[in-house]
């Protein structure tokens, strides 16, 4: 297969707004060994990406300064020993960084083949949150069938995501949202919504559950909802944070209703784990999840799609908070 010299790819000139993004024309990548080089078909915009662009996201030394943690395309080079992938191969993965391009070199461990039926967009928007949500909900959330669980941001890709397995599993979901709209897409999912603006959660909980609480909650928020969180949980209920629009630094921590519930309070960030650890996620969910997709049940929400170049206008789209599901750059 031959290769153009260059490609297009939307670079950070500077942390700042959405129109920081902006096109250059660079040299191809290379896929090393252990990895794939894939011709990027559609590229999901996530919020890692709109804080790394703003200059807030903890980026570690060595880690790709390039937007975009998934891909969906078509394998065109193999780096040395990768034996599980072919040249031409219709997959999607979980990038390092670098995915807001035209070509995109990806650890073969994070690479998945597309489920059966789903277009590139589609395909495009299921590695990060399906990652995101597979190793915190059901990994340190360890949710089982027929618990409770409550997610915060409900109508995000994260969201969507998991009220959607969370109806696959046989889990009781709770899912808050700030409009009419978007509690009415959280109940098409399967999911009881929560309007934030006019109900407090932790009330609403307690309602529904006869004061026993949820098994576990997914957050975004951090330090404006942490106490209210732990109102929510069960008895040994575990709160996985992802995120912190709320807020960064909790100083007003009711260390009695964490001890009293035996609550375990923990979080993670997908970037930062190993290439092992991002290569086990990626084969449970090809267990565990693929087949669902394959049947059609759990596809990604898409919200909108944009042309790569327009990447500054799918960052505003997304910080303006009014979007349901994922939001897609397509390549090419």
């Amino acid at each position: 297969m031959t290769l153009p010299n260059e490609m297009t790819r939307i670079e950070i000139t500077e942390p700042g707004g959405p129109d920081v993004l902006q096109a250059k024309r660079v040299p191809l990548p290379v896929a090393a060994a252990g990895e794939v080089l894939i011709r990027v078909h559609a590229a999901g915009i996530n919020r890692p990406d709109a804080l790394q662009r703003a200059g807030k996201y903890p980026m570690k030394p060595g880690m790709n300064p390039i937007p975009g943690l998934e891909v969906a395309g078509e394998v065109v080079a193999l780096g040395a020993g990768v034996s599980q992938f072919a040249v031409g191969d219709k997959v999607c993965a979980l990038t390092n960084g670098g995915g807001y391009a035209e070509y995109c070199n990806v650890p073969a461990g994070q690479t998945l083949p597309i489920p059966d039926g789903l277009d590139w967009v589609q395909a495009a928007a299921i590695p990060e949150t399906f990652f995101t949500v597979w190793a915190n909900l059901f990994g340190l959330g360890d949710v089982q069938r027929g618990q409770r669980v409550l997610i915060h941001g409900g109508t995000s890709g994260i969201g969507t995501t998991a009220l959607m397995l969370c109806r696959e599993f046989g889990i009781e979901a709770f899912a808050t949202a700030g409009s009419a709209d978007k509690c009415a897409a959280i109940s098409k999912l399967g999911g009881q919504p929560i309007n934030y603006r006019e109900q407090d959660f932790a009330t609403v909980i307690a309602e529904k559950t006869a004061g026993q609480g949820v098994n576990a909650i997914l957050d975004i928020m951090g330090a404006s909802y942490l106490n209210g969180n732990v109102s929510a949980l069960a008895m040994d209920g575990r709160l996985v944070m992802l995120g912190f629009l709320g807020g960064g630094k909790a100083n007003d921590i009711d260390l009695l209703a964490i001890m009293a519930k035996r609550a375990v309070i923990t979080g993670s960030l997908l970037r930062a784990r190993t290439a092992e650890e991002k290569a086990e996620i990626a084969e449970q969910l090809r267990e565990h999840v693929w087949p669902a997709l394959a049947a059609g049940r759990c596809l990604p929400i898409i919200d909108k799609v944009y042309s790569l170049n327009d990447a500054a206008q799918a960052h505003a789209r997304m910080e303006g908070g009014d979007h349901i599901g994922k939001i897609v750059l397509r390549v090419g």
